[in-house]
Protein backbone atom coordinates (compact mmCIF):
# COMPACT_ATOMS: atom_id res chain seq x y z
CA UNK A 1 0.00 0.00 0.00
CA UNK A 2 2.80 2.42 0.87
CA UNK A 3 4.53 1.80 -2.46
CA UNK A 4 1.32 2.51 -4.34
CA UNK A 5 0.81 5.74 -2.42
CA UNK A 6 4.30 6.88 -3.38
CA UNK A 7 3.61 6.06 -7.03
CA UNK A 8 0.33 7.95 -6.95
CA UNK A 9 2.04 10.95 -5.37
CA UNK A 10 4.73 10.82 -8.05
CA UNK A 11 2.04 10.78 -10.77
CA UNK A 12 0.40 13.78 -9.11
CA UNK A 13 3.76 15.56 -9.00
CA UNK A 14 4.29 15.03 -12.73
CA UNK A 15 0.79 16.36 -13.43
CA UNK A 16 1.45 19.38 -11.25
CA UNK A 17 4.76 20.06 -12.99
CA UNK A 18 3.18 19.90 -16.46
CA UNK A 19 0.30 22.16 -15.49
CA UNK A 20 2.78 24.52 -13.84
CA UNK A 21 4.98 24.57 -16.93
CA UNK A 22 2.03 25.46 -19.15
CA UNK A 23 0.94 28.18 -16.73
CA UNK A 24 4.49 29.57 -16.66
CA UNK A 25 4.60 29.73 -20.45
CA UNK A 26 1.32 31.68 -20.50
CA UNK A 27 2.22 33.91 -17.56
CA UNK A 28 5.59 34.92 -19.05
CA UNK A 29 4.92 34.69 -22.79
CA UNK A 30 1.26 35.58 -23.40
CA UNK A 31 1.34 39.30 -24.18
CA UNK A 32 -0.99 40.08 -27.11
CA UNK A 33 -1.65 43.52 -25.59
CA UNK A 34 -5.04 42.92 -24.01
CA UNK A 35 -6.21 44.67 -20.84
CA UNK A 36 -6.02 41.52 -18.72
CA UNK A 37 -3.04 39.61 -20.15
CA UNK A 38 -1.63 39.08 -16.65
CA UNK A 39 -4.99 37.87 -15.31
CA UNK A 40 -5.11 35.19 -18.03
CA UNK A 41 -1.72 33.94 -16.86
CA UNK A 42 -2.72 33.99 -13.19
CA UNK A 43 -5.94 32.07 -13.85
CA UNK A 44 -3.92 29.50 -15.81
CA UNK A 45 -2.21 28.59 -12.53
CA UNK A 46 -5.46 27.13 -11.13
CA UNK A 47 -5.04 23.62 -12.62
CA UNK A 48 -1.58 23.49 -11.00
CA UNK A 49 -3.23 23.90 -7.61
CA UNK A 50 -5.69 21.13 -8.46
CA UNK A 51 -2.81 18.78 -9.29
CA UNK A 52 -0.85 19.80 -6.18
CA UNK A 53 -3.78 18.79 -3.96
CA UNK A 54 -3.32 15.20 -5.12
CA UNK A 55 0.27 15.24 -3.89
CA UNK A 56 -0.95 16.00 -0.38
CA UNK A 57 -4.00 13.73 -0.57
CA UNK A 58 -3.46 10.90 -3.07
CA UNK A 59 -6.39 8.59 -3.87
CA UNK A 60 -6.89 5.52 -1.68
CA UNK A 61 -6.55 2.30 -3.67
CA UNK A 62 -6.99 -1.17 -2.31
CA UNK A 63 -7.43 -3.74 -5.05
CA UNK A 64 -5.32 -4.16 -8.16
CA UNK A 65 -8.12 -3.15 -10.51
CA UNK A 66 -8.74 0.09 -8.62
CA UNK A 67 -5.05 0.91 -8.64
CA UNK A 68 -4.75 0.29 -12.37
CA UNK A 69 -7.83 2.41 -13.05
CA UNK A 70 -6.60 5.38 -11.00
CA UNK A 71 -3.09 5.20 -12.47
CA UNK A 72 -4.54 5.02 -15.97
CA UNK A 73 -6.48 8.19 -15.22
CA UNK A 74 -3.35 10.01 -14.11
CA UNK A 75 -1.14 8.75 -16.91
CA UNK A 76 -3.84 9.60 -19.46
CA UNK A 77 -3.82 13.20 -18.24
CA UNK A 78 -0.01 13.27 -18.53
CA UNK A 79 -0.11 11.99 -22.12
CA UNK A 80 -2.62 14.69 -23.04
CA UNK A 81 -0.64 17.45 -21.34
CA UNK A 82 2.78 16.76 -22.88
CA UNK A 83 1.91 17.64 -26.52
CA UNK A 84 -0.56 20.34 -25.48
CA UNK A 85 2.06 22.12 -23.37
CA UNK A 86 4.50 21.93 -26.28
CA UNK A 87 1.94 23.40 -28.67
CA UNK A 88 1.35 26.37 -26.36
CA UNK A 89 5.09 27.06 -26.21
CA UNK A 90 5.35 26.83 -29.99
CA UNK A 91 2.39 29.20 -30.43
CA UNK A 92 3.83 31.77 -28.06
CA UNK A 93 7.32 31.59 -29.63
CA UNK A 94 6.02 31.92 -33.18
CA UNK A 95 3.62 34.75 -32.32
CA UNK A 96 0.57 32.99 -33.66
CA UNK A 97 -3.10 33.62 -33.04
CA UNK A 98 -3.95 36.01 -30.24
CA UNK A 99 -6.41 33.57 -28.75
CA UNK A 100 -5.13 30.67 -26.69
CA UNK A 101 -8.16 28.56 -27.64
CA UNK A 102 -8.69 29.18 -31.37
CA UNK A 103 -10.85 26.07 -31.91
CA UNK A 104 -12.54 23.09 -30.28
CA UNK A 105 -9.77 20.87 -31.64
CA UNK A 106 -7.20 22.85 -29.64
CA UNK A 107 -9.33 23.16 -26.49
CA UNK A 108 -10.56 19.61 -26.00
CA UNK A 109 -7.22 17.97 -25.03
CA UNK A 110 -6.84 20.59 -22.29
CA UNK A 111 -10.42 19.96 -21.14
CA UNK A 112 -9.91 16.19 -21.03
CA UNK A 113 -6.61 16.61 -19.17
CA UNK A 114 -8.27 18.97 -16.66
CA UNK A 115 -11.14 16.54 -16.13
CA UNK A 116 -8.77 13.60 -15.59
CA UNK A 117 -6.58 15.63 -13.21
CA UNK A 118 -9.60 16.92 -11.27
CA UNK A 119 -11.13 13.46 -10.83
CA UNK A 120 -7.72 12.08 -9.81
CA UNK A 121 -7.49 14.80 -7.16
CA UNK A 122 -11.16 14.51 -6.25
CA UNK A 123 -10.73 10.86 -5.32
CA UNK A 124 -7.96 11.85 -2.92
CA UNK A 125 -10.03 14.64 -1.35
CA UNK A 126 -12.97 12.24 -1.00
CA UNK A 127 -10.71 9.86 0.89
CA UNK A 128 -9.60 12.73 3.12
CA UNK A 129 -13.09 13.94 3.91
CA UNK A 130 -14.88 10.60 4.20
CA UNK A 131 -12.07 8.66 5.84
CA UNK A 132 -10.24 5.48 4.89
CA UNK A 133 -12.98 3.25 6.27
CA UNK A 134 -15.79 4.74 4.22
CA UNK A 135 -17.47 2.75 1.47
CA UNK A 136 -15.62 2.67 -1.82
CA UNK A 137 -18.76 3.61 -3.75
CA UNK A 138 -19.24 6.74 -1.61
CA UNK A 139 -15.64 7.83 -2.20
CA UNK A 140 -16.00 7.19 -5.92
CA UNK A 141 -19.21 9.21 -6.23
CA UNK A 142 -17.83 12.12 -4.21
CA UNK A 143 -14.50 12.02 -6.02
CA UNK A 144 -16.11 12.14 -9.47
CA UNK A 145 -18.47 14.88 -8.31
CA UNK A 146 -15.62 16.98 -6.98
CA UNK A 147 -13.65 16.39 -10.17
CA UNK A 148 -16.50 17.47 -12.44
CA UNK A 149 -17.17 20.54 -10.27
CA UNK A 150 -13.51 21.55 -10.30
CA UNK A 151 -13.38 21.09 -14.08
CA UNK A 152 -16.44 23.28 -14.62
CA UNK A 153 -15.23 26.01 -12.27
CA UNK A 154 -11.61 26.13 -13.41
CA UNK A 155 -12.37 25.54 -17.09
CA UNK A 156 -15.16 28.11 -17.32
CA UNK A 157 -13.16 30.71 -15.38
CA UNK A 158 -10.10 30.39 -17.62
CA UNK A 159 -12.20 30.30 -20.80
CA UNK A 160 -14.19 33.34 -19.71
CA UNK A 161 -11.09 35.39 -18.87
CA UNK A 162 -9.25 34.33 -22.06
CA UNK A 163 -12.25 35.05 -24.30
CA UNK A 164 -12.84 38.42 -22.61
CA UNK A 165 -9.22 39.35 -23.31
CA UNK A 166 -9.57 38.17 -26.92
CA UNK A 167 -12.74 40.22 -27.44
CA UNK A 168 -10.94 43.31 -26.20
CA UNK A 169 -8.30 42.67 -28.85
CA UNK A 170 -10.57 41.98 -31.80
CA UNK A 171 -10.34 45.52 -33.20
CA UNK A 172 -6.57 45.75 -32.72
CA UNK A 173 -4.02 44.49 -35.22
CA UNK A 174 -1.93 41.59 -33.98
CA UNK A 175 1.62 42.40 -32.98
CA UNK A 176 2.94 39.65 -35.24
CA UNK A 177 1.76 36.65 -37.21
CA UNK A 178 3.49 33.63 -38.73
CA UNK A 179 1.47 34.26 -41.91
CA UNK A 180 2.78 37.71 -42.72
CA UNK A 181 2.70 41.45 -41.96
CA UNK A 182 -0.04 42.66 -39.60
CA UNK A 183 -0.02 46.35 -40.52
CA UNK A 184 -3.67 47.05 -41.53
CA UNK A 185 -2.60 49.99 -43.72
CA UNK A 186 -0.79 47.63 -46.10
CA UNK A 187 -3.15 46.20 -48.69
CA UNK A 188 -2.54 42.80 -50.33
CA UNK A 189 -2.19 42.83 -54.12
CA UNK A 190 -5.09 41.81 -56.36
CA UNK A 191 -5.72 38.24 -57.38
CA UNK A 192 -4.33 38.80 -60.89
CA UNK A 193 -1.44 41.05 -59.83
CA UNK A 194 2.15 39.74 -59.69
CA UNK A 195 2.70 37.51 -56.66
CA UNK A 196 5.56 35.41 -55.35
CA UNK A 197 6.58 32.99 -52.62
CA UNK A 198 8.84 33.86 -49.72
CA UNK A 199 12.59 33.53 -50.02
CA UNK A 200 12.25 31.08 -47.11
CA UNK A 201 9.25 29.33 -45.57
CA UNK A 202 8.14 26.84 -42.99
CA UNK A 203 5.90 24.39 -44.84
CA UNK A 204 2.98 22.22 -43.73
CA UNK A 205 0.71 20.34 -46.10
CA UNK A 206 -2.15 17.91 -45.64
CA UNK A 207 -3.66 15.92 -48.48
CA UNK A 208 -6.66 13.61 -48.13
CA UNK A 209 -8.66 11.44 -50.50
CA UNK A 210 -12.13 9.96 -50.37
CA UNK A 211 -14.50 7.96 -52.55
CA UNK A 212 -18.17 8.88 -52.29
CA UNK A 213 -17.39 10.66 -49.04
CA UNK A 214 -15.55 7.72 -47.43
CA UNK A 215 -11.91 8.54 -46.47
CA UNK A 216 -9.33 6.25 -48.05
CA UNK A 217 -6.00 7.80 -47.04
CA UNK A 218 -4.02 10.87 -46.10
CA UNK A 219 -0.62 12.53 -46.38
CA UNK A 220 0.88 14.77 -43.70
CA UNK A 221 3.92 16.74 -44.88
CA UNK A 222 6.10 19.18 -42.97
CA UNK A 223 9.39 20.84 -43.80
CA UNK A 224 11.17 24.04 -44.69
CA UNK A 225 12.62 25.82 -47.69
CA UNK A 226 15.38 28.41 -48.11
CA UNK A 227 15.65 29.58 -51.71
CA UNK A 228 16.04 26.41 -53.77
CA UNK A 229 17.26 24.42 -50.77
CA UNK A 230 14.62 22.42 -48.97
CA UNK A 231 13.95 19.52 -46.68
CA UNK A 232 10.69 17.84 -45.82
CA UNK A 233 9.25 14.58 -44.57
CA UNK A 234 5.82 13.12 -45.28
CA UNK A 235 3.84 10.52 -43.36
CA UNK A 236 1.87 8.66 -46.00
CA UNK A 237 -1.02 6.22 -45.55
CA UNK A 238 -2.54 5.34 -48.93
CA UNK A 239 -3.16 2.28 -51.09
CA UNK A 240 0.03 3.04 -53.04
CA UNK A 241 2.39 3.90 -50.18
CA UNK A 242 2.73 3.58 -46.43
CA UNK A 243 5.31 5.07 -44.09
CA UNK A 244 7.56 8.11 -43.86
CA UNK A 245 9.20 9.56 -46.96
CA UNK A 246 11.80 12.31 -47.04
CA UNK A 247 13.24 14.75 -49.57
CA UNK A 248 16.19 17.13 -49.14
CA UNK A 249 18.12 19.37 -51.50
CA UNK A 250 21.05 21.62 -50.59
CA UNK A 251 22.85 23.29 -53.47
CA UNK A 252 23.89 20.61 -55.97
CA UNK A 253 23.30 17.76 -53.50
CA UNK A 254 20.07 15.85 -52.95
CA UNK A 255 18.81 13.07 -50.72
CA UNK A 256 15.78 10.79 -50.57
CA UNK A 257 14.43 8.67 -47.73
CA UNK A 258 12.12 5.68 -48.09
CA UNK A 259 10.01 4.22 -45.27
CA UNK A 260 12.15 2.35 -42.78
CA UNK A 261 15.37 3.32 -44.52
CA UNK A 262 18.16 5.82 -44.09
CA UNK A 263 18.70 8.94 -46.17
CA UNK A 264 20.28 8.10 -49.52
CA UNK A 265 22.01 10.44 -51.96
CA UNK A 266 20.07 11.23 -55.12
CA UNK A 267 20.30 13.48 -58.16
CA UNK A 268 18.81 16.97 -58.02
CA UNK A 269 16.63 15.98 -60.98
CA UNK A 270 14.85 13.48 -58.73
CA UNK A 271 13.73 16.24 -56.38
CA UNK A 272 13.32 19.09 -58.88
CA UNK A 273 9.52 19.05 -58.51
CA UNK A 274 9.49 19.07 -54.73
CA UNK A 275 9.63 22.78 -53.88
CA UNK A 276 6.10 22.60 -52.37
CA UNK A 277 4.98 26.28 -52.28
CA UNK A 278 7.28 27.36 -55.11
CA UNK A 279 6.06 24.41 -57.15
CA UNK A 280 2.41 25.41 -56.65
CA UNK A 281 3.16 28.97 -57.77
CA UNK A 282 5.02 27.80 -60.89
CA UNK A 283 2.43 25.18 -61.89
CA UNK A 284 -1.00 26.37 -60.78
CA UNK A 285 -0.80 30.09 -59.91
CA UNK A 286 0.79 31.45 -63.07
CA UNK A 287 -0.20 34.86 -64.44
CA UNK A 288 -2.24 33.22 -67.18
CA UNK A 289 -4.22 30.99 -64.83
CA UNK A 290 -4.90 33.87 -62.43
CA UNK A 291 -6.23 36.23 -65.10
CA UNK A 292 -9.81 35.22 -64.33
CA UNK A 293 -9.30 34.55 -60.60
CA UNK A 294 -12.28 35.27 -58.39
CA UNK A 295 -11.64 37.89 -55.69
CA UNK A 296 -13.39 36.69 -52.53
CA UNK A 297 -12.39 39.66 -50.40
CA UNK A 298 -10.00 40.46 -47.57
CA UNK A 299 -9.60 38.18 -44.57
CA UNK A 300 -7.48 38.09 -41.43
CA UNK A 301 -5.57 34.85 -40.87
CA UNK A 302 -4.03 34.79 -37.40
CA UNK A 303 -3.82 38.57 -37.43
CA UNK A 304 -2.33 38.92 -40.93
CA UNK A 305 -4.46 40.52 -43.66
CA UNK A 306 -4.76 38.54 -46.88
CA UNK A 307 -6.72 38.61 -50.10
CA UNK A 308 -8.71 35.43 -50.67
CA UNK A 309 -8.71 34.37 -54.33
CA UNK A 310 -10.07 31.37 -56.19
CA UNK A 311 -9.34 29.77 -59.55
CA UNK A 312 -10.72 26.79 -61.44
CA UNK A 313 -8.24 23.96 -61.81
CA UNK A 314 -8.13 20.72 -63.79
CA UNK A 315 -6.67 17.38 -62.76
CA UNK A 316 -3.41 17.54 -64.76
CA UNK A 317 -2.59 20.99 -63.34
CA UNK A 318 -3.35 19.74 -59.84
CA UNK A 319 -0.99 16.79 -60.34
CA UNK A 320 1.71 19.13 -61.65
CA UNK A 321 1.32 21.49 -58.68
CA UNK A 322 1.15 18.73 -56.08
CA UNK A 323 3.28 15.78 -57.31
CA UNK A 324 2.67 14.04 -53.96
CA UNK A 325 -0.77 13.16 -55.33
CA UNK A 326 0.96 10.20 -57.02
CA UNK A 327 0.84 8.45 -53.63
CA UNK A 328 -2.92 8.28 -54.19
CA UNK A 329 -3.27 7.70 -57.93
CA UNK A 330 0.11 6.44 -59.15
CA UNK A 331 0.88 7.78 -62.62
CA UNK A 332 -2.72 8.60 -63.57
CA UNK A 333 -2.88 12.22 -64.89
CA UNK A 334 -6.47 12.75 -63.66
CA UNK A 335 -7.37 14.01 -67.12
CA UNK A 336 -11.11 14.23 -66.48
CA UNK A 337 -10.95 15.64 -62.96
CA UNK A 338 -11.93 19.22 -62.17
CA UNK A 339 -11.97 21.39 -59.08
CA UNK A 340 -11.11 24.70 -57.43
CA UNK A 341 -8.01 26.11 -55.79
CA UNK A 342 -8.22 28.88 -53.19
CA UNK A 343 -5.13 30.90 -52.34
CA UNK A 344 -4.41 33.74 -49.94
CA UNK A 345 -2.04 36.56 -50.89
CA UNK A 346 -0.72 38.56 -47.95
CA UNK A 347 0.30 42.22 -47.86
CA UNK A 348 3.92 41.32 -48.61
CA UNK A 349 2.72 40.05 -52.00
CA UNK A 350 3.48 36.43 -51.06
CA UNK A 351 1.42 33.25 -50.98
CA UNK A 352 0.89 32.03 -47.43
CA UNK A 353 -1.97 29.58 -47.72
CA UNK A 354 -3.49 27.35 -50.40
CA UNK A 355 -6.57 25.12 -50.16
CA UNK A 356 -8.36 23.21 -52.84
CA UNK A 357 -9.71 19.97 -54.22
CA UNK A 358 -10.37 18.13 -57.46
CA UNK A 359 -12.96 15.46 -58.16
CA UNK A 360 -13.71 12.94 -60.86
CA UNK A 361 -14.32 9.29 -61.53
CA UNK A 362 -13.19 7.07 -58.66
CA UNK A 363 -11.18 4.63 -60.81
CA UNK A 364 -7.76 6.38 -60.43
CA UNK A 365 -7.99 5.91 -56.68
CA UNK A 366 -8.26 2.15 -57.12
CA UNK A 367 -11.53 1.88 -55.23
CA UNK A 368 -15.03 0.96 -56.34
CA UNK A 369 -17.34 3.95 -56.27
CA UNK A 370 -18.69 6.84 -58.27
CA UNK A 371 -16.86 10.03 -57.32
CA UNK A 372 -13.34 10.40 -56.01
CA UNK A 373 -12.03 13.57 -54.41
CA UNK A 374 -8.55 14.70 -53.41
CA UNK A 375 -8.23 17.75 -51.15
CA UNK A 376 -5.14 19.68 -50.11
CA UNK A 377 -4.22 22.38 -47.59
CA UNK A 378 -0.82 24.08 -47.67
CA UNK A 379 0.55 26.65 -45.23
CA UNK A 380 3.76 28.59 -45.89
CA UNK A 381 4.58 30.48 -42.69
CA UNK A 382 7.55 32.26 -41.14
CA UNK A 383 8.41 33.47 -44.64
CA UNK A 384 11.56 35.48 -45.43
CA UNK A 385 13.13 34.71 -42.06
CA UNK A 386 16.69 33.46 -41.79
CA UNK A 387 16.66 29.71 -42.24
CA UNK A 388 19.40 27.14 -42.75
CA UNK A 389 18.61 23.75 -44.26
CA UNK A 390 20.59 21.09 -42.40
CA UNK A 391 22.13 18.12 -44.19
CA UNK A 392 20.07 15.01 -43.37
CA UNK A 393 21.68 12.26 -41.33
CA UNK A 394 20.72 8.62 -40.73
Amino acid sequence: MRTRTIELRFTAAVLTALWGLGALYILLGYRPGGPIDIVVGLVAVAPTAVGAAAIAWPPLVGGDRTYVGVMTLGIGAILLLIPSTGSVLNQLINGGAQTLLPSIEVAYPWLLALLATSVFTGLGIARRTLGDRSARSARLVRGIGLGVAATVIVGSTFTGVAVANDLALRDRPAASSPFGPTDPSRQPPGCSDPIQVGTTALLAMQMTANVDGHPIGQIQLSGERSGNDLRWTADVATDHALGRFGVARIGSQAWLQAPGGAWQTASTAQVSADGIDSRVLAAALTNALRTTAENRGLEFIEGAQARHCRIEIDGPTFVLAFPQVSWFVGSDPLSHWRGELDFWVFSDGEIGQVQGSVSGEAAPLGRSGIVGTIAVTLDATERDRARIIVTPTD
